[in-house]
């Protein structure tokens, strides 16, 4: 058609009639021919030049008019479903939002690999922060293609570390030995003739002056007093963790911070371990939770605090901040590192709320499930190292806090009771506390108040 048109304007004709005789020339364009054509990228682009020709008039358009033409309904939403199907298919997996005061994270490891079938918010990757660890979960159900991150990475939130495919297309399962054994195949051995025919390397013969060699000195001896130092393959290298590393910060810092010191008294455990053991069973009946001895020095800690309300203030700057609600840190040791939820307004619970709270958060804290939230804040903390057989120790404050109640294990002991040596269930209970807020005075009655609770539980009924 070109070569027709090219000769007619040649021979004097318009260009403008030529080109709309021409068009005229063109049949129409049905719907269902373009419908029927196939998919492929030179077909769609006649169709669509025919369906533009085909709703042009008689007479000569300019390029704008043509270019303006706008697409039946249909047709559009057709066009727009084949492209936005082949884009979407892909959809990247990022980290999430971490915290308001975490800006980053360190990519622990890929619970999935590539190839896995993956379902919507099921978790694909864990990242360690300062305080806790966080799934990074699939946003689609599908495959994964890829990833384009490394364990160990330093990534933050909205970082993209996986591909994963909708339809599962594009993504080889090919196991690690098939790979090796196919480049191994892929790269031929060299052959043998090549090897035969390599030429040897030229010898010169021009005669060379061998010039006189110093003795070397003998290396040194080493010292009878040097250590022997063992092999380096008997030692092991590994990075802190982000947990761990932000528990010794913060710990050195409360030791640089604080005038810490610390207070000792022993409390008898015979009565608060008889009332566990008479209401038990009906405490279980009626709260479906167990009775447990953490409640009661939960409850002899807030009487405490209610008591020396000192013990629940903190130091900020040249200011006393007295706080006027009790939030009790309970520590849990995981296999990751020591976390410290948090039990909000102790104060207004009672044993059974503040034994299913603990189970709750305990639960958690091992599972690695804990939020940030659940550990923030905090007034006061009890840490039991009882329950991995500790007798005595002095903890460390929990900052911003300006106190902690270190608990141990129950030992029987003989004690003069009524003049009479018995033996009693003893444990000793250890109060470390800042010395600029909190006087010894302070610091020896808000024990002896723990001691007179645990000691005689009936004193939280009636109030002495």
């Amino acid at each position: 058609m070109l070569g027709v048109l090219r000769r007619r304007v040649v021979s004097g004709g318009s260009s403008a009639s030529i080109l709309g005789h021409s068009l005229l020339s063109i049949r129409p364009v049905a719907k269902s021919e373009i419908l029927l054509q196939p998919k492929g990228g030179l077909d769609r682009i006649r169709n669509l030049s025919h369906l533009i020709f085909a709703g042009s008039s008689p007479c000569s358009r300019t390029t704008r008019n043509v270019g303006g033409y706008i697409l039946p309904e249909p047709i559009r939403q057709m066009w727009s479903r084949t492209f936005s199907s082949e884009i979407g298919d892909m959809v990247d997996a990022v980290v999430p939002f971490m915290g308001e005061s975490i800006t980053d994270g360190t990519l622990a490891k890929f619970l999935k690999k590539p190839g896995d079938r993956v379902a919507v918010d099921e978790p694909i990757a864990q990242v360690e922060t300062d305080k806790v660890t966080i799934d990074v979960a699939s946003p689609e159900s599908g495959v994964i293609q890829k990833f384009v991150a490394n364990e160990g990475d330093t990534v933050e939130p909205g970082t993209k570390i996986a591909v994963i495919s909708k339809s599962g297309e594009g993504v080889a399962h090919v196991s690690p030995s098939l790979k090796t054994s196919e480049k191994a195949l892929a790269q031929p051995s060299p052959p043998v003739e090549k090897i035969v025919k390599k030429k040897k390397p030229k010898v010169e013969t021009t005669p060379v002056t061998e010039k006189r060699k110093t003795p070397s000195s003998p290396p040194p001896k080493p010292s009878a007093r040097e250590p022997q130092l063992y092999s380096k393959e008997r030692e092991r290298r590994i990075p802190m963790t982000r947990l761990r590393r932000r528990v010794s910060i913060r710990l050195k810092d409360s030791q640089n911070t604080f005038a810490m010191l610390t207070t000792f008294n022993e409390v008898d455990m015979t009565n608060l371990m008889k009332l566990r053991s008479e209401y038990k069973d009906a405490f279980v009946e009626k709260h479906g939770v167990k009775l447990g001895l953490m409640s009661g020095f939960i409850k002899a800690a807030v009487s405490g605090l209610q008591n020396q309300p000192t013990i629940n203030a903190v130091v900020d700057g040249d200011d006393i901040i007295y706080r006027d609600y009790i939030d009790i840190s309970i520590a849990v040791g995981t296999p990751k590192g020591l976390v410290v939820p948090v039990i909000r307004n102790a104060d207004k619970m009672n044993f059974a709320e503040i034994e299913k709270e603990i189970n709750t958060l305990a639960k958690k804290a091992n599972h690695g499930s804990i939020s940030i939230d659940e550990m923030a804040g905090g007034t006061f903390t009890l840490s039991n190292g009882g329950v991995y057989g500790s007798l005595l120790s002095t903890p460390i404050i929990n900052p911003p806090q300006s106190a902690i109640l270190g608990m141990h294990s129950i030992v029987n002991r003989p004690m003069v009771v009524g003049g009479n040596i018995v033996l009693r269930p003893m444990m000793y209970v250890a109060l470390t506390y800042d010395h600029r807020l909190i006087d010894g005075r302070e610091a020896v009655y808000f024990l002896r108040r723990i001691k007179d609770v645990v000691e005689d539980p009936q004193r939280l009924l009636l109030d002495v």
